[in-house]
């Protein structure tokens, strides 16, 4: 990896066109877990998971400040659980089997209520058969809308990961041994909301709000604007404060599993003109994951029309009375399979936080990685002592970047940090939400093969 990548991860009128939406600051939305079907190459793919029998899983549409109310029903064979990415929830609402609920049973469901404190934009995704689930689709994006609007004329959803196919179209295995010792087993035919290369119409001369996500199980995209003026407005969901450079084909933007990043975006004013996210994959060249194209005549809006993004209230860490806690991530001393309950195992342990690899989601017993008091601050030292990328994901806080060893790292509030091959990386944050706040790596099978845990708040 060069140093010129190293950028951030290294460093709604028009809504989710084509990916369909939810609603729900009106009311409650049931959300059933099922089987699908859907053409992911010219062939139709059967065994896949949504919340729709064809389709993939909608964006949820939320209010910053307004009840959510998400009945999740599950209809599958196995059990599940629901994760909301990135949002400062009640712990109780977090999705997580056996440390904040059980595993949602077949033929049950669970009721999760919130009010979610910030705007931006998240995602959702199984946190019980975590890797089946997903693999196999079970990944949507959730949107929550500022209570003022910054003026863009539209916006679109980007939901990019991977599925692993046969020539016929169907799954193959959805991990590997091989994979999971390393840096993930990565999938052959990469999506944009499910599609090859789809072309969304936006106004021509028109702002559009463009929120990317990942929300693949292994790969790292490495993406770059293609065709129109633009600026990054938001990280992880949370506004951008500073001026940050524009990612291109040379220095592309890195954005690991879990991670998000929005554009802010000018289309151009010719009718038929596009805009591509560009995404570079090894060996291959450049290829446009998603196309914006300009329709009618130009309403010549102009980027500095928008508001600034209010920002989300995260208290910031106060570095002179913060504690440090080291976390250690690399391989684990021991193998041992893991006992997971009712929601999986790959079957080995690879990986260690602290040199221990988690024993399984079900074991009793197992404590917390650090414990945190309430309202303080904290600088948690990430130390990766591995040759593999780790987007490292904490649950139900936010977070400061503070410094790395390899890298300068602009101070954007965030999730989900991505750990280069032997960085170490301090960052800050206030314990500000009780309750046992999973802790893991975001490549799904470093997290079943033992890199995970949990930080506790009291």
């Amino acid at each position: 990896m060069k140093r010129r990548e190293f950028l951030f991860g290294s460093g709604a009128a028009a809504g989710a066109l084509g990916l369909g939406g939810f609603g729900l600051a009106a009311g409650e939305q049931e959300l059933v877990v099922q089987s699908a079907s859907f053409a992911l190459r010219d062939q139709v793919t059967t065994g896949m998971v949504s919340l729709s029998p064809d389709a993939p899983p909608p964006v949820l549409y939320g209010k910053q400040g307004e009840v959510i109310r998400l009945p999740v029903r599950n209809t599958l064979p196995d059990y599940t659980a629901m994760h909301w990415h990135g949002l400062r929830i009640p712990n109780g609402m977090d999705g997580v089997p056996y440390l904040t609920q059980m595993p949602i049973g077949p033929g049950e469901v669970f009721d999760y209520e919130f009010t979610p404190p910030d705007a931006g934009t998240y995602w959702y995704h199984p946190h019980c058969m975590t890797m089946e689930q997903m693999a196999h689709g079970l990944t949507g994006v959730m949107v929550i809308a500022e209570a003022e609007d910054p003026g863009f004329d539209s916006e679109q959803v980007v939901n990019l990961r991977d599925f692993r196919l046969d020539d016929d179209g169907s799954f193959l295995p959805a991990y590997t041994t091989r994979g999971a010792a390393r840096a993930g087993t990565f999938g052959n035919v990469q999506t944009a909301n499910w599609l090859n290369g789809p072309i969304y119409d936006h106004s021509a001369g028109g702002l559009v709000r463009l929120r990317v996500v990942n929300t693949d199980t292994a790969r790292i995209y490495k993406i770059h604007l293609q065709g129109a003026e633009a600026r990054i407005i938001a990280w992880d969901g949370h506004p951008v404060e500073i001026e940050v450079p524009m990612p291109n084909a040379e220095a592309p933007l890195l954005v690991g599993p879990g991670q998000r990043v929005d554009f802010a975006v000018q289309m151009p004013a010719g009718e038929g003109q596009t805009v591509d996210l560009m995404a570079k994959f090894p060996g291959q060249p450049h290829r446009a994951m998603m196309r914006l194209r300009a329709t009618g005549a130009s309403v010549s809006r102009d980027l500095r029309e928008l508001l600034p993004l209010p920002v989300n209230p995260v208290t910031k860490p106060d570095l002179s009375k913060a504690k440090m806690h080291e976390f250690v991530f690399g391989w684990t001393p021991e193998g041992g399979e893991p006992t997971n309950g009712f929601c999986g195992s790959l079957g080995a342990n690879f990986w260690s936080i602290n040199r221990k690899p988690w024993p399984g989601d079900a074991v009793q017993r197992v404590g917390p990685l650090a414990t945190l008091a309430k309202g303080k601050s904290y600088v948690l030292r990430l130390r990766n002592e591995s040759p593999n990328l780790h987007p490292i994901h904490l649950h139900g806080l936010a977070f400061l970047p503070l410094k790395s060893n390899q890298r300068s790292l602009p101070p954007l509030m965030t999730d989900t940090m991505l750990l280069l091959k032997d960085e170490v990386v301090d960052i800050a944050l206030v314990a500000d939400n009780r309750g046992d706040w999973a802790f893991h790596c975001h490549v799904i099978e470093h997290q079943k093969t033992g890199l995970t845990g949990f930080i506790r708040v009291i």
